[in-house]
């Protein structure tokens, strides 16, 4: 059967980019509900795998900020995806930074984002996760934490404890974003010392957690791109030591040195997509000849396509996520990449 997917996507790209981000995710929903999700992808090539724990129909699974409040987590297991991390999710409701917030870099097949952690709150998320759960899902279900813009750094812990007291119970694993370019100081908890100063009581409160609900969540970290060898030694040697689950390499970058003169180059915000290939690859080869298997690695970042991914396999990675080549390629891309491995 012919791929739908480029005329929709002509479609949904003469409108704004949040506007058609929103209604894309809103049809999936309606897809699903109508049990149509599965034929827009055809039938996932299974390629089961435990890591943290977790048993994974296959690796490819979405990264968060695609559905940041959970609407569709159903129809994007339909299409094929072995996991499915929402969020980012924050405390407290907020609108994010104001519009326009996302643009596209066509010829680049990238995307720059400033949405700045919109999300309608850990409360809300709860209640449709609940809701969610009342049916097995078929897939593992990650939940990705931020701090609300409002909260400093220096309480920034207060924010993820809230998040996990929400969320731990729903959740498959829990992902700790400190990584985002678009909360103001957000990247600087990625520091050592701030760093620890974070991940101790996430990992207290785990303990306690997983005692309180009779299950163990995987606490996962999620860091960026831009990171020097000095600084990914120091988080590794971190992670190690706090014996934190997983770690996933990585968010967007602030750089724009492979977009160079498009329109867009200069928004504010995180370049994602296949401009991202080569520095997410680079970094996770650093973090895993550092952590050496002693963890689970989740490869993010401008994987787009099968030769990506087997690289992504060949440098350390476990588990593999897709957000911006979704975008461009849809439910074909996870097809393609599924029979590949």
């Amino acid at each position: 059967m012919r791929d739908p997917y480029p005329l929709l996507r002509s479609l949904l790209f003469q409108l704004p980019p949040e506007m058609a981000h929103g209604l894309g995710l809103h049809s999936l929903r309606l897809s699903e509900a109508c049990g149509l999700a599965g034929l827009l992808a055809g039938p996932p090539a299974p390629r089961p795998l435990t890591r943290m724990g977790l048993y994974f129909p296959n690796p490819l699974g979405v990264a968060a900020g695609l559905d940041k409040d959970g609407i569709a987590v159903r129809a994007l297991f339909a299409l094929g995806f072995g996991s499915v991390e929402v969020g980012t999710v924050t405390p407290r409701p907020q609108p994010g930074n104001p519009a326009p917030r996302l643009f596209r870099l066509k010829p680049h097949q990238a995307l720059i984002n400033r949405m700045g952690f919109n999300n309608a709150g850990a409360d809300a998320l709860a209640r449709r996760l609940e809701a969610l759960r009342r049916q097995p899902l078929p897939g593992v279900l990650g939940v990705n934490l931020g701090r609300n813009k409002s909260t400093s750094n220096e309480d920034a812990a207060s924010d993820y404890l809230a998040g996990m007291d929400f969320l731990y119970p729903l959740a498959d694993y829990l992902a700790v974003n400190i990584s985002s370019p678009n909360t103001p100081g957000l990247r600087e908890l990625q520091a050592a010392s701030a760093l620890r100063a974070l991940l101790e009581p996430l990992k207290e409160a785990q303990s306690r957690l997983a005692t309180r609900h009779a299950r163990y969540v995987p606490l996962v970290l999620k860091v960026a791109p831009d990171l020097e060898a000095a600084e990914i030694q120091e988080i590794s040697e971190l992670l190690l030591q706090l014996e934190l689950d997983g770690l996933i390499a990585t968010n967007t970058t602030r750089s724009r040195t492979e977009v160079a003169g498009h329109a867009h180059a200069a928004e504010e915000g995180g370049l994602s997509g296949r401009p991202l290939e080569a520095r997410s690859l680079d970094v996770l080869r650093q973090f895993s000849r550092q952590l050496e298997g002693r963890i689970c690695l989740i490869a993010a970042g401008g994987l787009h396509d099968a030769a990506g991914v087997r690289a992504r396999l060949d440098a350390g990675a476990d588990l593999l996520q897709v957000y911006t080549a979704f975008i461009y390629q849809g439910p074909a891309l996870v097809r393609r990449i599924l029979a590949d491995l």
